[in-house]
């Protein structure tokens, strides 16, 4: 196959490998430079801050990689991943709990370092894809044929790559920033003299702690954290017969790094129900936390002076709080975005041609308006915890009081409330789903007669769980 043009993404976590996937369905050559030496089997490592923690795709996620990937569910699985249907998984919301049944959709549930491993995996045999790791790069600048990438040298911050890689990446058409939180990108845009960015901030000071478990048979469950009780926590299952313990807290009530105190806050939730199923497993490694969970965006949409052929995707144009699981999904959308403009077949004019003679903006657009909505709802979920500054928006105080009154219909038996919930939280709908007029019948109905009886704990879990408030 003869290769149209050249794609040199910086980063090889998710964002940065389904960027790499989707450049090369569209017909062209990729490069990928990444920082770390890379494992050669899942394991945590340096770069990604948070691969202990637990990862899922959400349905849309999971959609948009195996669109990228064929096969790539199939082979997940294969190698351990547990597919749950979310439905069907014992949710504890603000209002009580979720009922139980097909509402749901499907994810594959596993660590993030298995995850990472089955996509790169996929990625570094696809034809004309090469993934180079032990390479910093230290900035870009334009050539007269395209970009030009400047590798540091190794032992100069970089880890040495393997034997007989070259160091010179070559001509690029196209840069794609996958770096992530730590993207230096503002730093190589002021030395190319392009004008900074705005940059949002929306900070909950979230803490996350999680430790991996081994044990028999269980259900997974969900206790979400709430502005009146800011403690929330899961088990979900993950490959080998594993579970993954997490927990969450805000502001100065985060989880501790010590394994009793550990379990000692899983003990304090509102419910005890993952208290129980701990009581039933054996850890299998230590507590490791997490606590750079601030939502970041930056605005390169804004700016004006845009340099033609430079892309921004995933975290390092926009950072979620990792709570309500949307990073990697959006990325996942991102890269089918890119890919159709890299093809030519994107909703707008910027095919990868038009993108190096000026299109690269109203690209970089559309990339930044797949984060629009998901971004919403994390800002505005976390603007309502104490622990953050800042006020909602009208639109998002609006849209959350409704959302919650929802949550409390769905929390009472209402079925459709709980599937439109569902299909706007796994992005397969659209959020004005919200407001059908069914649901504003329910919600008129329920106020004037009162509504039934909530839903109990899911029978999965066994002894009856105290319900909320």
């Amino acid at each position: 196959m003869t290769w149209q043009r050249h794609v040199v993404v910086v980063g090889a976590s998710l964002a940065g490998l389904l960027a790499a996937a989707a450049a090369h369905r569209a017909g062209c050559r990729v490069t990928v430079l990444e920082r770390d030496v890379l494992p050669y089997v899942p394991v945590p490592r340096r770069g990604v801050a948070q691969g202990e923690q637990p990862h899922v795709f959400l349905h849309r996620g999971l959609l948009a990689a195996e669109q990228l990937l064929p096969g790539l569910e199939h082979r997940l699985e294969a190698d351990g991943a547990v597919r749950l249907n979310t439905g069907r998984l014992p949710w504890l919301g603000e209002s009580g709990w979720n009922p139980i049944g097909d509402q749901g959709y499907d994810i594959l549930s596993s660590t993030r370092p298995l995850l990472e491993h089955a996509v790169r995996r996929e990625v570094a045999a696809l034809p004309g894809v090469r993934i180079l790791d032990g390479r910093r790069v230290e900035g870009v600048r334009r050539g007269d044929g395209g970009w030009l990438v400047a590798l540091a040298e190794p032992g100069d911050g970089a880890a040495a790559g393997e034997p007989g890689e070259p160091g010179d990446v070559g001509t690029a058409d196209v840069v794609v920033d996958a770096s992530g939180r730590s993207s230096r990108l503002p730093t190589w845009l002021a030395a190319l003299g392009v004008a900074a960015a705005p940059v949002s901030r929306v900070d909950a000071q979230l803490g996350y702690a999680t430790r991996p478990y081994t044990g028999p048979a269980g259900s997974g469950v969900v206790v979400q954290a709430t502005p009146q009780e800011p403690r929330g926590g899961l088990a979900l299952p993950i490959e080998s017969g594993g579970w993954l313990v997490a927990v969450v807290g805000f502001g100065d009530d985060r989880p501790p790094r010590d394994a009793e105190g550990f379990e000692a806050y899983v003990r304090g939730l509102r419910d005890p129900s993952l208290a129980r199923q701990l009581t039933r497993w054996t850890p299998a490694g230590e507590v490791s936390i997490h606590r750079q969970t601030a939502n970041v965006r930056h605005h390169y949409e804004s700016v004006r002076d845009w340099p033609p052929g430079l892309l921004v995707v995933g975290d390092a144009l926009c950072a979620f709080d990792p709570i309500y699981g949307q990073g990697v999904t959006v990325a996942a959308c991102q890269a089918l975005e890119l890919g159709a403009a890299l093809a030519g077949t994107g909703s707008g004019r910027a095919s990868a041609r038009a993108s190096a003679r000026g299109g690269t903006r109203g690209l970089q657009r559309r990339l930044a308006g797949v984060a629009g909505f998901p971004w919403a709802v994390a800002t505005g979920a976390d603007l309502r915890f104490p622990s953050t500054q800042g006020r909602q928006s009208r639109a998002q105080a609006v849209t959350n009081a409704w959302a919650r009154q929802l949550g409390t219909l769905a929390a009472h038996g209402d079925l459709r409330a709980a599937t439109t919930l569902s299909r706007t939280y796994h992005l397969m709908g659209s959020p004005l789903g919200l407001f059908h007029p069914a649901l504003l019948v329910a919600a008129a109905r329920g106020r004037l007669a009162g509504l039934p009886p909530a839903n109990p704990a899911p029978a999965a879990l066994g002894r009856a769980s105290s319900s909320a408030a």
